[in-house]
């Protein structure tokens, strides 16, 4: 969310991140591992509606220190599913492990996926992201889990050449995208799990509405290996950038009418929380 140089503390040591900033030891924290079932149904989690996610931009791709960031200059928006008021997109940025090993940040029922993507909305009203933060509601962000498929998935060819050319410099110049092409349709996206939150990275600000789907965005693992080429700052390999999951405290999840309650197997899953 923030650049490297702004953090009072290593970026890729979460363990110490609590010590420079006094939120990242919070009782709200992100990410969590969602136990299905202890998840309570909401009748009130209609699907999201989101608007200008077909529109194209070109902005860059940016190595910022702890993970690959595009700012997203249209206005694209999404309200529904609970939602206070409409948010706009911001940014999207990602999460990975090792060439295609355990990686995401949030896990279910104990099980962490290769990658997951987020996508971060700040309520419309606010002109930029700081204010925003100051609001226990002022950021919804939505996070979406990736899976190994045997084929390339197309609708990432940008993306990855993009990750391939920030492995050890600043910024790529990306050609036209789209929010829509990076997830899955919008058909799929009715099942999802909602909570309370963070930012899962300095300065861990707990204002944030999570919204976490089910549906994974396929990946070839040719596709994910290319994310552990990125260095961090300092020279090493940006790997396993993902946050350790956070004691929930008492905080309830949500599950949408369509999640499902019990998982019994995750296909194409690796490794275990942490």
């Amino acid at each position: 969310y923030y650049s490297q140089s702004t953090c009072d503390h290593p970026c890729n040591v979460p363990e110490k991140w609590a010590g420079g900033n006094v939120d990242c030891g919070g009782k709200s924290q992100s990410p969590i591992n969602i136990v299905t079932r202890k998840t309570v149904k909401d009748e009130r989690l209609t699907p999201i509606e989101f608007k200008n996610y077909q529109q194209t931009f070109k902005n860059s791709l940016t190595n910022n220190g702890h993970s690959v960031k595009v700012n997203i200059p249209i206005t694209s928006t999404i309200s529904g599913g609970d939602l206070s008021t409409t948010y706009k997109a911001v940014q999207f940025h990602l999460h990975w492990g090792k060439d295609g090993g355990p990686g995401s940040e949030h896990t279910i029922d104990g099980e962490q996926y290769p990658m997951e993507l987020h996508i971060v909305h700040m309520k419309s009203s606010y002109a930029d992201l700081t204010t925003a933060l100051r609001d226990p509601n002022g950021v919804a962000v939505l996070g979406f889990f990736y899976e190994v498929s045997k084929s390339p998935n197309r609708m990432y060819d940008t993306i990855i050449n993009g990750v391939q050319s920030v492995a050890s410099k600043s910024s790529f110049s990306l050609p036209s995208i789209s929010l829509a092409q990076l997830i899955p349709p919008e058909q799929k996206l009715t099942s999802y799990y909602r909570y309370r939150g963070s930012l899962t990275t300095p300065p861990c600000s707990e204002s944030v509405v999570w919204t976490v789907f089910e549906t994974p965005i396929p990946l070839s693992m040719d596709q994910m290996k290319a994310f552990s080429t990125v260095q961090f700052y300092d020279g090493t390999s940006m790997v396993n950038n993902f946050r350790p999951v956070q004691p929930l405290n008492g905080r309830l999840v949500y599950r949408s009418a369509g999640a499902t309650l019990w998982v019994s197997s995750l296909p194409m899953v690796y490794g275990s929380a942490p």
